[in-house]
């Protein structure tokens, strides 16, 4: 067998070769056109140059022409099946081999087996694929081989130091079933990145509506809150216009909210203005207040006595970081407390602080605060945090955070001044 195996190795370069390109043309799977016509090509090159390169065994012309033209059969499907074959027989008619007719009488058995094969294949596991590529290839070289001598009056010619003969076979077997076994790890391994990917989107998907949900209830909940003061008959005519204001702003807070949102695929430029941050400060106090009303904690809001402290960026997003902030801090303090706000000015820098006397937090969970869907809440999703802080840096503003189990935690945000 080792003096014929050189002879054999062109033949296994380009069987093998079509694997080489086979993950271009598994991309090609949802146009069968284009897919059919790239396997049949491969293929039958592979088939041609087979059939180009044979190997004289007593007497016989052996070569690996049934692989190429069962894989391709099998993988291609009946159109590339019935092409493939006649592709076979016109180039055996163009190198001027003998007893043409014969031969494709002696073909035709082996193509009815491999129609009946076709359709099963696709949903046969892997063992039943393997199995049944090695048993296509040989009984399409035996039959073929037997059939054709008898009509030719050779068959003796076939018994003819069978040892060598099924050694031949035995290799083309164990090829034939080693490809099948990578085209099908091949098709594994493209099919689990399809199912990564999709899970992706649908993850993204499912994510960004949490988000959308996160940052909606926020505003929503302030609107609540002002609607049922609005209800108090002891209102006065002053307070009642003032809480329509907070309400209407609340509202286009989440109109803003909910366009960034619907923008991310093609966000619009951002409201870049100066943003006074004492009077910003006096507003998060009023948003925040009714919030802070149901949970029994009172709200402290400590302006800068220099009046002219701005920052640069986006107004409404900067509020959205700040209201979020805020609302998690009044729900870390469960049985009522003490949230403040303060505004303290240097020469280039305004730093606003955020303390609270809520439960506080370990290091792991300070460390961890912000990324992605981590929380500290049983219910929440990390969201509202994450995106506040991505509003800050984006605002070119630096976090500090402290916190201490059962005491609390304390934010200092630190802004370039204007």
């Amino acid at each position: 067998m080792l003096i014929y195996f050189k002879d054999y190795l062109l033949n296994l370069f380009f069987i093998f070769s079509p694997l080489v390109l086979y993950p271009y043309i598994y991309k090609t799977k949802k146009k069968p056109l284009l897919y059919r016509f790239l396997i049949y090509t491969l293929f039958a090159c592979a088939l041609i140059v087979t059939m180009s390169f044979p190997t004289h065994l007593d007497g016989l012309l052996f070569d690996f022409r049934s692989i190429p033209l069962t894989l391709g059969s099998l993988y291609g499907g009946i159109p590339v099946s019935i092409i493939l074959y006649i592709t076979l027989m016109l180039y055996r008619l163009i190198t001027g081999n003998p007893n043409n007719l014969i031969y494709i009488v002696s073909l035709a058995p082996s193509f009815v087996i491999l129609l009946y094969y076709i359709k099963r294949y696709p949903t046969f596991k892997l063992r039943q694929k393997v199995l049944s590529a090695v048993l296509l290839c040989t009984l399409i070289k035996l039959i073929t081989f037997a059939t054709y001598l008898a009509l030719t009056n050779h068959l003796e010619l076939l018994w003819i130091e069978p040892i060598t003969k099924i050694e031949t076979y035995l290799l083309q077997a164990l090829i034939a079933g080693l490809c099948v076994y990578l085209i099908e790890f091949l098709n594994t391994y493209f099919y689990m990145q399809e199912e990564v990917v999709n899970s992706e989107k649908i993850k993204i998907v499912s994510d960004m509506a949490a988000s959308v949900a996160h940052e909606i209830r926020n505003p929503l909940t302030t609107v609540r809150g002002f609607i049922q003061l609005l209800g108090s008959a002891e209102l006065d005519q002053e307070k009642k216009q003032f809480y329509q204001k907070l309400c209407l702003e609340e509202l286009d807070r989440a109109q803003v909210i909910i366009t960034d949102y619907l923008a991310l695929a093609k966000p619009d430029p951002e409201v870049i203005e100066r943003i006074n941050v004492n009077d910003e400060v006096r507003y998060l106090s009023n948003v925040l207040l009714t919030y802070a009303n149901y949970y029994n904690i009172q709200i402290d809001g400590i302006v800068s006595e220099d009046e002219s402290l701005y920052i640069v960026g986006d107004k409404y997003k900067f509020r959205q970081a700040f209201i979020n902030i805020g609302k998690n801090a009044i729900e870390a303090m469960f049985n009522g407390g003490l949230l403040a706000f303060s505004v303290k000015s240097q020469e280039s820098h305004v730093t606003i602080t955020v303390k609270d006397s809520g439960v506080g937090m370990t290091e792991e969970q300070v460390r961890r605060l912000g990324t992605p869907y981590y929380s500290t809440k049983e219910k929440g999703t990390g969201l509202g945090t994450m995106v506040s802080f991505g509003i800050i840096k984006k605002m070119n503003g630096k976090i500090e955070l402290k916190s201490e189990l059962g005491k609390g935690t304390e934010y200092k945000i630190v802004f370039p001044r204007v």
